[in-house]
């Protein structure tokens, strides 16, 4: 009778998927707001507590450190669910958020601020994971490389939130920090009410045959079930870490880890230090250089979007690479031009950079095969991680000691680097192109 069902992943979009997509979508904007907040909220301490650059860079990538367990967490995904996690990771995140009130000590907040990167890599593996397997096959990758777009919205209400927020005095800078309440509280309450539904796959996999179709025919009609090959499936090998470092693998693992480490390493260490780094530029009013900035961001997204169904993906790398980096040097070497024609130089950096963000789910993810898939890219966003908290940790010490165009230097440097490492290794995966090029 389960070989009479059509396979659910050919299923028209239906209410269950919008259900899911906005579960991962609320995920993303909290995902976005925690991680930009940071910044504003620790410009601020500087004044009220006695934070040196180390510890300003230290708990702004605190973050991002906890992000590099995004590899941990897949894994245990992988062997107990991903139900489970999705529905308690918010709430802890929501507490971890406001426990943020009630210390300044530095090592408790870089603690948290850990715990904090944890419960977003949740979000980042669990969640796309589970949402691949439940949406049909056409319209997947439509709606993975949409989530990029809610987790900017995310990040650049952070940076407006945290401009917004004022009058609690010597604390206000906790409260900016603790803001991410609310759209945690927000994700949780969702995901309780909608009851979000397990994986069909992974029951089928790693539970049975039976309650996965059951699963199926519950949430999209009794028509619909598990496919031939699924039907046929069991839990799929372990891959040892060591295998991404084999003849056969070790190129993706490269290309994959560095470009979305040299890329993390510049967006996540001005976008998240923006206040300080605008401190030390002579931009005219920072505030809306800021606004400016974070609006591009957003702008660059969505051009990434459509640039990413036209271009090819090694083409896409390269200019989102290189564009930037010389958007940066024009800005250090015309430190004199006027502050208009600088905000536009580094709004063209901003769009430039943030448009190769579209590349950081899918690209991993046609890196590697089926076999090693999950494994590597867990690598790939755990390598990257290490970017970005570099970044981030270095932005602050850069800038005190050899002002904003040292910070920009460095940056530069790293998006060349990305650059040639991309020119040199990155393989074309776009279907499209290779097809082109066969």
């Amino acid at each position: 009778m389960n070989n009479l069902k059509k396979d659910y992943k050919k299923a028209p979009v239906s209410p269950v998927h919008r259900g899911i997509s906005l579960a991962l979508i609320l995920g993303q904007i909290a995902c976005g707001y925690a991680l930009g907040i940071s910044g504003t909220a620790l410009a601020q301490a500087q004044s009220v507590i006695s934070l040196g650059d180390f510890w300003v860079g230290l708990i702004g990538a605190g973050s991002l450190i906890g992000l590099a367990g995004s590899a941990i967490m897949g894994k245990i995904a992988d062997r107990f669910g991903r139900k489970g996690m999705l529905m308690v990771n918010m709430y802890l995140f929501s507490v971890l958020s406001l426990l943020q009130l009630v210390t300044t000590s530095p090592w408790l907040l870089l603690l948290l601020r850990i715990l904090i990167g944890l419960m977003i890599a949740i979000d980042y593996t669990v969640g796309n994971a589970w949402l691949v397997e439940w949406m049909p096959e056409k319209v997947s990758g439509r709606f993975q490389s949409h989530l990029i777009i809610y987790w900017t919205v995310g990040f650049i209400g952070s940076y407006i939130a945290g401009t917004m927020i004022t009058g609690f005095g010597s604390h206000n800078w906790q409260v900016i920090l603790a803001s991410s309440v609310v759209p945690g509280l927000i994700t949780a309450l969702y995901r309780s009410l909608y009851r979000l539904p397990a994986s069909p796959s992974w029951v089928a996999t790693h539970v049975d045959n039976y309650q996965a179709q059951q699963l199926v025919q519950e949430k999209l009609g009794g028509k619909w079930g598990l496919s031939p090959k699924l039907l046929k499936s069991t839990a799929p090998a372990r891959i040892p870490w060591k295998t991404l470092f084999n003849r056969e693998y070790r190129r993706q693992t490269l290309v994959g880890g560095l470009f979305y480490a040299c890329q993390a390493f510049a967006f996540f260490g001005i976008s998240i230090f923006l206040p300080i780094l605008l401190s030390g530029m002579s931009l005219g009013n920072g505030q809306l250089s800021g606004i400016i900035y974070n609006l591009c961001v957003l702008v660059g997204v969505l051009a990434g979007s459509l640039a990413f169904k036209l271009l090819s993906r090694r083409a896409m790398l390269l200019a989102c690479f290189f564009l930037p980096a010389l958007a940066l040097v024009a800005m250090i070497l015309g430190s004199q031009l006027t502050a208009p024609l600088q905000v536009t130089i580094f709004a063209f950096f901003a769009t430039t950079l943030s448009a190769g963000l579209v590349l950081d789910y899918p690209y991993p993810t046609e890196l590697f095969d089926l076999k090693v898939r999950a494994t590597g890219v867990g690598a790939c966003i755990t390598i990257s991680r290490i970017g970005a908290a570099s970044g981030t940790f270095l932005l602050p010490i850069l800038t005190n000691r050899g002002g904003a165009q040292l910070a920009m230097l460095v940056c530069a440097a790293v998006l060349v680097v990305g650059g040639l490492i991309c020119l040199v290794w990155a393989p074309e995966t776009s279907p499209r192109y290779q097809a082109v090029a066969n």
